[in-house]
């Protein structure tokens, strides 16, 4: 008996951060750096910054098969490769194999994962946005979900301070649609993209082009350099792992903040199955964990617990965290545990060729493209959809890949690869999904996985109001590279894409102002355990069409801000 008290005391926390990504990584500093003895309970393997990174630095050649998809990859990785992020080899060490963690499919969801420290901070896309005011509006004003129990005005100061920290490279453009920022410089357009600008943003009122706002330095500060990163070196590898720590990971900023303050335990290959709740003191204690390797089950306690173990995965724990107080799952009495999936819809728009500016070139490989920020049921426009979208792309010069596949051999044939070859640009829309409480996940009833854990079960679809946005999302964009005075240009829409593509899984126990309708509450505390809290994509009550990675950072920075606060008044 003295040894189980031993042990449950040396197992005992001030708080426990579940997951180890972008929000769990801003969890952990901040928690830390408040005072508090943190540990962070990682499912995966440790991957250490900079050298842990595999294939950073290897040529293209070093490549066993050259970068491309074998036979092998294609049945492990099935759900990856069908979206094509993990089909690369450049990078498929940073992704999970979906035979070995199955799951099922009502209606298509491509889900993409990644168990390791830092999850998927290595390898998102980097584009940092905030939402508008009216993003935390629209579900009160259409009818769609529940209304956001936080408006702008109340996360902004913590959108300015997770921009400074982070580090995040930017233009102040002045558009309501897309607030401005705490940026550091921007990176600069190319002639092609300058040229697009100008003839869209005279031809086209309240349409603009402007560079994308990114996670990487181009100027850091002090406090980066501090914690070993650097400016950005322009090559475009990032998924393989920066190791200049020039772009936001966990790796390369929160972890290392937070171990500086001497209060963060890293746990690693420990999945946690639910948390624990004592119905007595009404509220949760800590959390049940396996070893993914050794399978050997083992429980944490802690004051406060931070599930950040991305949208799907702190829902499914949750779901499985039963007691007398939630016999369907905790936080779940309005049965809301799984419903509302939102992602954003992508793989529609146009590309084109551009004649001329052939004794242009550009500095680089930039890891970063141009935004067209939304302009659609903005203002006067009015469409027959509500919400909007805004483009990801850019343009550039074919290199000498172009080859490939080409008739020609010998000096000459050589010598023309040696040069760029022409323009092209692409504009790739980014639409906001609605929330819908029919598109959801279940766990299966009987199947588990190897660990014993309750198999995933996804039925989701876009509906008829991203339909109807997707044809304009394809037409405006021939229309807009047209103006521009693009030649050969193709429209695309791929309607065969499933939600899960845009790797934005949200709104799976979503934030409300009544515990009936939602799993959370304005502070991201779950009803009825408000010890526990959710900041990851699970808690959006709406998606908008910007990313949405800056606002899992806002809000998780506001309630470990929130919690602390609770702490100090024995509230918690």
């Amino acid at each position: 008996m003295n040894l189980n008290i031993k042990a449950a005391k040396q197992d005992t926390y001030d708080a426990i951060v579940v997951g180890s990504g972008i929000s769990g990584g801003w969890a952990a500093k901040e928690l830390t750096e408040k005072g508090l003895k943190v540990a962070m309970l990682e499912r995966g393997r440790d991957i250490e910054h900079i050298t842990g990174y595999k294939t950073a630095t290897l040529a293209p050649w070093e490549f066993e098969h050259r970068g491309r998809v074998t036979t092998e990859a294609k049945e492990q990785y099935w759900a990856g490769v069908r979206t094509g992020y993990t089909a690369n080899e450049e990078h498929r060490y940073l992704f999970e194999n979906d035979s070995e963690n199955p799951y099922k499919e009502t209606r298509g969801f491509d889900w993409i994962r990644a168990y390791h420290v830092g999850g998927r901070s290595l390898l998102w896309g980097r584009q940092s946005y905030r939402l508008n005011p009216q993003d935390f509006e629209a579900n009160a004003k259409d009818g769609h979900g529940v209304d956001w129990p936080v408006r702008y005005d109340e996360i902004a100061p913590w959108y300015d301070y997770v921009e400074k920290f982070a580090g995040i490279s930017g233009n102040r453009d002045g558009l309501d649609v897309l607030p401005d920022g705490q940026f550091l410089a921007p990176m600069q357009m190319n002639c092609v993209e300058t040229h697009v600008k100008g003839q869209v943003e005279k031809k086209f009122a309240g349409r603009n082009i402007i560079i994308g706002r990114a996670a990487h330095l181009t100027s850091p500060q002090n406090f980066h350099t501090e914690l070993g990163r650097a400016a950005c070196q322009f090559r475009n590898m990032c998924m393989r792992g920066c190791p200049y720590g020039a772009y936001f990971s966990t790796q390369s900023s929160t972890l290392p903040a937070a171990k500086k303050t001497g209060n963060l335990t890293l746990i690693t290959d420990t999945i946690v199955s639910e948390v624990i709740y004592d119905d007595k003191l009404g509220k949760a204690t800590g959390v049940r964990t396996i070893n993914q390797n050794t399978l050997e089950t083992k429980e944490y306690y802690a004051k406060i617990i931070f599930l950040n173990a991305s949208a799907i995965a702190s829902t499914s724990i949750l779901m499985n965290s039963k007691s007398s107080r939630f016999p369907n799952g905790m936080g779940n009495d309005g049965d809301q545990l799984g419903r509302n999936v939102m992602d954003h819809h992508l793989a529609v728009g146009a590309r084109g060729t551009m004649d001329g500016f052939e004794d242009k070139y550009y500095f680089g490989r930039r890891a970063n493209g141009i935004y067209v920020p939304r302009y659609r049921n903005w203002g006067n426009d009015k469409r027959d959809y509500v919400r909007g979208f805004g483009y990801q792309g850019g343009a550039s010069r074919a290199n000498w890949g172009r080859g490939v596949g080409m008739d020609g051999f010998g000096a000459s044939f050589k010598d023309s690869l040696s040069e760029p070859g022409g323009w092209s640009m692409n504009l790739g829309g980014f639409g906001e999904m609605l929330p819908d409480e029919a598109n959801r996940f279940t766990l299966h009833p009987t199947e588990k996985d190897k660990w014993g854990l309750p198999v995933v079960v996804f039925d989701a679809a876009y509906g008829d109001n991203e339909k109807k946005m997707r044809q304009d999302m394809m037409n405006d964009a021939a229309e807009m590279l047209e103006a521009a005075g693009l030649k050969n240009v193709t429209k695309y829409n791929d309607e065969t894409k499933n939600p899960g593509i845009g790797i934005h899984e949200m709104g799976t126990a979503r934030m409300g102002r009544e515990a009936k309708s939602s799993v959370l509450n304005g502070n991201n505390q779950v009803w009825g355990a408000e010890n526990v809290f959710v900041t990851d994509g699970s808690f959006m009550t709406s998606a908008s069409c910007v990313n949405p990675s800056l606002t899992y950072m806002a809000f998780t920075a506001r309630a470990a801000d929130f919690a602390v606060k609770e702490l100090k008044k024995k509230n918690l």
